[in-house]
Order: C-alpha cells, then sequence, then structure tokens
C-alpha cells in the first residue's frame, strides 16, 4: 500500500465536554459509498481558486508496483470513499507518487461540518519539519465541494525516497491526524512518463497543448486537421471568426465526460476513452462554447449556453433528432421530462443526458419559432434579476422580446413536443444512453473520483505547462480492475452508440453489478458476474503478456484487444478461451 494512515485525534471540544460537536467530529469508523458534460464553462477550478478526520488514508485505487496484477480489494477501495464524520485526503499526482512529484493535497469536508471561519495547515515530518502551507476551505468544482486545496504544496525533488509522516491540523477546533506518505525512487517512474513533457503546435485557428508520449502525439496531424475544421465550423454558425486563436490542451486522461471550457478548451483523447463520445462532436461543442463567451451577453444562463452547444453540434456525444428525442421523455413509461425554471436554476444538478438534450431541443424549438437573429437578441440581452435566479432573469427577458413568460414558452414547448412524430423510436436509445452515462459517473465517483464532472481535478493548464507539471495528467487509476471496467464500460458505449440494445443493457448491467460488490465489500466483484469475469481474465492475461488493454471486444470464446505496451504504442491481440483466457 502507497499510503497509512496513523489518526491521533487531539479534539480540545471534546476534553471541554462538548459531547455534541465530539459526535461530529469523532469519526465513525466505516465509509460511506457516494452517489454518481461534457462542459461547464467559467466553472472549472483554476489553480488560482482555494476552492473527515478519516480512519484510514485515501487511496487512489492503483495496484502496487510489487504485482501488476493484483486486483483493488474491497477495503482499499473503501478508503477512497468519504466518511460520515471524517475528513477525507485525496493526494496529487494519483498512484504512486515519486521523488520529484509536485505533491497536491485535497482535503474534503466532512458533510454538515462549518469550517468557514477554519483553516488547514499541513506539515511533514523531515530534518527540519516543513510546513507545506496553510489554506482554507471553500468550494470545488461545479458541485462546490466543500474542501482545503493545496495546490502543488510539496515539492519532493530534493526529498529521498521513503515514508514520510504528513500531519494535519484544522483550527481553531485543533483536529490534528497524520498519515504516512511514500515517496518511490524517481528511477522506477515508467520510463515514458520519465520523459513526457509538455509541447505546443499552432494551428489556423488554434494553439493546441499536449503531452509527449501520449496518443495525442501519436495522432497530433489527424488531431490537429480536425480541430481546425470543427473551429472554423463553429465560427460560421455563431457568425463570428477565430483571428483571436483559441487555446486547446489534449489531455491524456477522461475528465469528466471528456471535454471542458474556461479560459482555455480542455478534451481528453485516449484509447481507452470510455466515455464513447464522437471526438469530432466534442471539439465542435467546446469551440462553440469558447465563441460564444467572446461575444455579448451580460448573464448567459447555463440552459442556453449547453443548449447552445449541443443544439450547435447537432446533438451531445453524437448526431441526434434533438426535437423527435425530446418528445420521448415525455412517454409515459420514461415520465423524464425535467421542468425548466428548476432546470434553469440548478442546471448542472439535473440529470445530464436529460438536461442536455432538453435544454438543445429548447434552443431548436426557439429558433425554429422566431428564427436564428431573433433567439440570439434575445440570449445576449438576458440580464441578471434581483434575487439571482436564471429563471426570474430568463422570464423577464422572455417577455421584453416575445411578449410571453418562461410558463407560456414551456406549455408551447411541451405542445410542441407532443406533437413531434417518432419519439417511440429513440425510447430505447434514451433509455441506454441515460443508464450507460449514470453507471459512468458511479464508476468514476466510486474508483475514479477525481474524473467525476462535478468535482472532476481539472487544474490550470497554463500554470501546469510553466512550471513544467505533466503527472496530474499522465497518471489516473490504472489497477487491473480499473482496466477490466473501463474496457467494459467503452465496449457498453460502442454497444449504444451502434443501437445494440441488448448488448449495451448486458454489459451495462455486469459493470453495475461489480460495482455493486465493491459497494457490499465482497471479497471478489467481478466472481459476481461472468461477462465480467471475463472481461477480467482478459485484463490480466493481457497484463501478464506485457500489455495495457485499452479496449476489449468480447465475442463468445474469442476476445479482440486493443492494447499498447510503452506509451501509446498500440497493437491488436486476439485472444481465445481454452481452460483460461490465452494469446495463441
Amino acid at each position: 500500500m502507497r499510503r497509512f494512515s496513523t489518526m491521533l485525534f487531539i479534539m480540545i471540544l471534546c476534553l471541554a465536554g462538548a459531547s455534541l460537536a465530539c459526535q461530529a467530529a469523532i469519526p465513525a469508523g466505516q465509509p460511506t459509498v457516494a452517489e454518481p458534460s461534457s462542459t461547464t464553462p467559467g466553472a472549472p477550478p483554476t489553480a488560482s481558486l482555494q476552492p473527515s478526520v478519516t480512519p484510514a488514508p485515501s487511496t487512489s485505487p492503483t495496484a502496487p508496483a510489487s504485482d501488476p496484477t493484483a486486483f483493488i480489494s474491497p477495503d482499499e477501495i473503501a478508503t477512497t470513499q468519504p466518511l460520515t464524520a471524517g475528513f477525507t485526503v485525496r493526494y496529487h499526482p494519483e498512484g504512486e507518487l515519486y521523488v520529484g512529484d509536485a505533491v497536491s493535497l485535497e482535503v474534503i469536508a466532512p458533510p454538515g461540518l462549518s469550517l468557514d471561519n477554519s483553516t488547514l495547515t499541513v506539515t511533514v515530518a523531515s530534518q527540519p519539519t516543513q510546513t507545506l502551507g496553510s489554506q482554507s476551505f471553500g468550494p470545488w468544482g461545479v458541485a462546490g465541494r466543500y474542501q482545503a486545496t493545496l495546490m502543488w504544496a510539496w515539492d519532493t525533488q530534493a526529498s529521498h525516497p521513503g515514508d514520510y509522516t504528513l500531519t494535519f491540523t484544522v483550527q481553531p477546533q485543533e483536529y490534528t491526524w497524520s498519515e504516512t506518505v511514500t515517496l518511490l525512487p524517481a528511477s522506477q517512474m515508467p520510463l515514458w512518463q520519465r520523459d513526457a513533457a509538455w509541447a505546443v503546435l499552432e494551428t489556423t485557428c488554434c494553439t493546441i497543448h499536449y503531452i509527449t508520449g501520449t496518443a495525442a502525439e501519436r495522432d497530433l496531424e489527424a488531431l490537429a486537421m480536425m480541430i481546425d475544421q470543427e473551429a472554423e465550423h463553429a465560427a460560421a454558425q455563431m457568425n463570428t471568426d477565430v483571428s483571436q486563436k483559441v487555446t486547446l490542451t489534449i489531455l491524456p486522461r477522461l475528465l469528466g465526460h471528456g471535454g471542458f471550457t474556461n479560459n482555455e478548451v480542455s478534451v481528453s483523447y485516449l484509447d481507452r476513452n470510455y466515455a464513447g463520445n464522437a471526438w469530432d462532436r466534442v471539439v465542435h461543442h467546446e469551440m462553440i462554447h469558447s465563441l460564444d463567451r467572446r461575444l455579448d451577453g451580460d448573464l448567459r444562463p447555463t440552459l442556453f449556453v449547453e443548449g447552445l452547444a449541443v443544439y450547435m453540434s447537432g446533438g451531445h456525444y453524437k448526431e441526434e433528432a434533438l426535437m423527435p428525442r425530446a418528445a420521448a421523455l415525455l412517454m409515459e413509461d420514461l415520465n423524464w421530462y425535467l421542468p425548466l425554471a428548476p432546470l434553469a436554476d440548478d442546471f448542472y444538478a439535473a440529470q445530464h443526458e436529460i438536461s442536455y438534450l432538453e435544454a438543445a431541443a429548447l434552443v431548436e424549438y426557439m429558433t425554429e419559432r422566431w428564427s436564428w437573429e431573433a433567439f440570439s437578441s434575445f440570449y445576449r440581452q438576458i440580464h441578471p434579476a434581483a434575487d439571482g435566479l436564471h429563471s426570474t432573469a430568463i422570464d423577464t427577458a422572455l417577455q421584453a422580446h416575445f411578449g410571453l413568460s418562461f410558463a407560456q414558452l414551456e406549455q408551447d414547448f411541451i405542445a410542441a413536443l407532443r406533437t413531434e412524430p417518432g419519439a417511440e423510436a429513440w425510447r430505447e436509445d434514451i433509455r441506454l444512453t441515460v443508464l450507460f452515462y449514470d453507471t459512468l459517473r458511479r464508476y468514476q465517483e466510486m474508483l475514479d473520483p477525481s474524473a467525476y464532472f462535478r468535482t472532476a481535478w481539472l487544474l490550470n493548464s497554463a500554470d501546469m505547462r510553466t512550471r513544467g507539471i505533466v503527472a496530474d495528467y499522465l497518471r489516473h487509476p490504472s489497477a487491473p480492475a480499473n482496466l477490466a471496467l473501463e474496457a467494459m464500460l467503452g465496449a457498453a458505449s460502442r454497444a449504444v452508440m451502434g443501437r445494440d440494445f441488448l448488448a449495451a443493457e448486458q454489459i451495462i448491467a455486469a459493470v453495475n453489478a461489480v460495482l455493486d460488490g465493491y459497494a457490499q465489500h465482497s471479497p471478489d466483484p467481478f466472481a459476481i458476474h461472468l461477462m465480467a469475469i471475463d472481461y477480467r481474465d482478459i485484463t490480466l492475461s493481457v497484463i501478464a503478456a506485457g500489455y495495457e488493454p485499452q479496449q476489449i471486444s468480447l465475442a463468445g470464446d474469442t476476445a479482440s484487444v486493443l492494447a499498447t505496451a510503452e506509451g501509446a504504442q498500440s497493437v491488436w491481440l486476439d485472444l481465445q478461451r481454452a481452460t483460461a483466457w490465452q494469446i495463441p
């Protein structure tokens, strides 16, 4: 295990007899498993933002280097989950830490504990004791998770390999605990990671940043051409240009659903992209966001920001018939339609795929009813309301521009949806799309929490480039269990995209069975489902042969695996099942 925890509670409140405060602060001892965009313009945290005491360390689901075929134990997974009465500590880069890393820490407060006027201080026992920093608690990410974040606080360049004791203190409450963290020798880091560095390519539209040794560098020529094409198309749609180049960073790991836009565009590109989205569509979506931010607009409610991007992209993750698909949400056996006012006021808290589809269909409905020019004029002249609600601001702008209220618009929109032909044809596609992405987010929250879109470890990439930091994006949970589950998710996404709904539902059920096993602390979560056993055994066979599986296509007693060896060079492997899965 990489980290061990020695919890040393020194609670002055308890000694003073504050029994209720003690009950709130003392860890209960058993973890609770947490629940489940591509884009969040303006929302992702950056290094400039300053965005429970745990009885066990927060351990990334990465197998120990000494046993690359070991699966994650249920007990180890449990330590990654927030504890109802304790702080959770997450270390970055994820996985093993090496001498030379710039280590960041997320210290997540337990639910319901008020720390508005509190400060976290972290020290590391060395010669002499080193203070890594002090930080107040505040919101992080779209969800506004309450935590203290010490960004790149521990520079280990001059450290020696070995175990280090970190002490955490929250003042004025004087909650104190310690954890032991292991730094491995830099020489043990995989060679391709040691050699990785930021690189840049200038194209017609964009300044593209990427990391060497990754799939992005391997496929850079084709990606750059695609980015230019999507930027040109997006600019034409928005009646603007890209004379001011867009800064775009290609991420070598999946964060969220694959794309974010703030001051620059970030898109994920990797062989094991288990989100299953069409990369050109994600790029187009983010380009719309980037250009939209440059144009006029006082408020730009999220309902229309995201709806516009999906509408202009012709779909969210794939090409979509927006109005007919949204009409299916009203079907009695789904009943998934979301009322517009609450959706406008808390967009990212709603079910992700339904909210994006509904928002895009609304934009399509309004542009077809009043014209693109009329919609754009309305959208650019929405102003903040006194009550701070987006729904109130939209209502005011609607009455000024079109002479009807938000409620009246919704009535007309629903009436139009009910007259859309062919809604039934989209029912299974929508149902399986929602089921798949809910499962994907469940996996992220349980086994890759830094990827979960509402609290993603999405950083200020410009600062990373200035500091020469690549490890935060290169390393992510990659134990065999992660590889197997991500391969299963990838297979499920391909089945949904190909409208093979029976296969998609079977694979999604297998993924959820494994996740249920982890939630219930099963000694062997993969043994719960026969299909999961196959994916697990194929993964182990590929690893034993010296490869890392990226995609697995399973057909009876045969399997095709897209795999990589060192770095991003890929190869297809064929496996057969005899007494075990083998590469002939």
